[in-house]
C-alpha cells in the first residue's frame, strides 16, 4: 500500500513519543501489504475495526491510541485520516473524518 501521509504519523509521535515504535511498525507493515479488503486486514493484524466508507480503525499501543485510515483497495492507497488518543477518537466521527 502507498501510505498518504507519513508526516501525520511523525507529527503525532513527536508529541506522543511512546507511540513512535508502534506507528513505525504499522507503517512498515502497511507499506509492504497489498490488502484487498478489511477482512484481509483483520486476518493479518489484530485489534482492527472495519468501518463503513472503506475506513479501518487500528488500535495502537494496546488501544491507547487510534489510527483511522481510508483505504482505496483497488488503487493500493491508504490515506491517514486521523491519529489520536482514545479520548480524542471519542470526539470525532470516524465514519466521515
Amino acid at each position: 500500500m502507498r501510505i498518504i501521509a507519513k508526516r501525520t504519523l511523525r507529527e503525532f509521535w513527536e508529541a506522543h513519543s511512546d507511540s513512535k515504535g508502534a506507528l513505525l511498525s504499522w507503517y512498515r507493515d502497511a507499506s509492504k501489504a497489498n490488502w484487498a479488503s478489511c477482512t484481509e486486514i483483520a486476518q493479518s493484524i489484530s485489534n482492527v475495526d472495519c468501518l463503513p466508507n472503506n475506513r479501518v480503525c487500528f488500535n495502537i499501543r494496546g488501544n491507547k491510541y487510534r489510527l483511522i485510515v481510508k483505504i482505496e483497495y483497488e488503487q493500493g492507497f491508504a490515506f491517514i485520516r486521523f491519529v489520536g488518543t482514545h479520548a480524542e477518537y471519542d470526539r470525532i466521527d470516524a465514519l466521515t473524518i
